[in-house]
């Protein structure tokens, strides 16, 4: 429970600090004075997105929810953090359960670095290459009956067995559409890579799969 309240304060964190720093940088803009010699046409802004992928773990589909937000440089470059978790329920089969006689499920997230590189930004409709690079980790932990229980991912740390860490890139590209000014959807798709994961049932290749995610983003652009 403690590490999904830490990633919910960490969405939450970044969605607010790239708000405020589009906002700051619109001012910056109405201020900018032209001159006769030159004429700088750098910019620096910022936007936070909330994502859902698509996906599968160990063979079986998974949903991931996520958020991420940075610095967004020259209406180009973006560079800052992101994190996603797993939000159904996934079962672990028997052979790979550590209590058998618990019903035992995964969980899985990751949370590290994202840039993405978007091409013809002011248009309605472009490209945008996007690369997330960091650390991921899978988990067993029992899950509860939703008629038994208020909380279905409620759990604590005691509770916790095969905590499984390792390295995670995902590439990806998405279609992105100028809804306004301030607000983007961008569906798209991605691969994620795991590398030295060891968890029961959830090696590097259980991991890896492709993704497909719709995105909404806000802020600066």
């Amino acid at each position: 429970m403690k590490r999904q309240l830490k990633t919910i304060v960490l969405m939450c964190s970044i969605l607010l600090s790239t708000a405020a720093m589009a906002q700051e940088n619109d001012i910056n803009e109405k201020n900018h004075i032209e001159t006769v010699f030159k004429n700088d046409t750098r910019s620096v802004r910022g936007y936070g997105a909330l994502t859902n992928k698509f996906t599968t773990l160990g063979g079986e589909y998974a949903n991931l929810v996520g958020a991420y937000g940075g610095v967004y440089i020259n209406h180009k470059f973006l560079i800052g953090i992101g994190a996603a978790a797993l939000t159904n329920n996934l079962s672990v089969p028997l052979q790979y359960s550590t209590d058998p006689l618990r019903n035992m499920s995964y969980e899985y997230g990751q949370v590290g670095l994202v840039t993405e590189y978007v091409l013809g930004s002011n248009k309605a409709f472009h490209i945008a290459f996007n690369l997330f690079s960091g650390a991921g980790f899978t988990l067993q932990h029992e899950r509860y009956d939703w008629h038994n229980h208020d909380d279905d991912f409620d759990f604590d740390d005691d509770e916790v067995n095969d905590e499984n860490w390792f390295f995670v890139a995902e590439p990806g590209v998405q279609f992105e559409i100028n809804v306004f000014k301030w607000m983007r959807f961008s569906p798209g798709i991605s691969y994620r890579a795991a590398f030295g994961s060891d968890g029961l049932g959830m090696k590097d290749s259980d991991i890896s799969n492709l993704s497909y995610n719709a995105t909404l983003k806000f802020g600066g652009f």
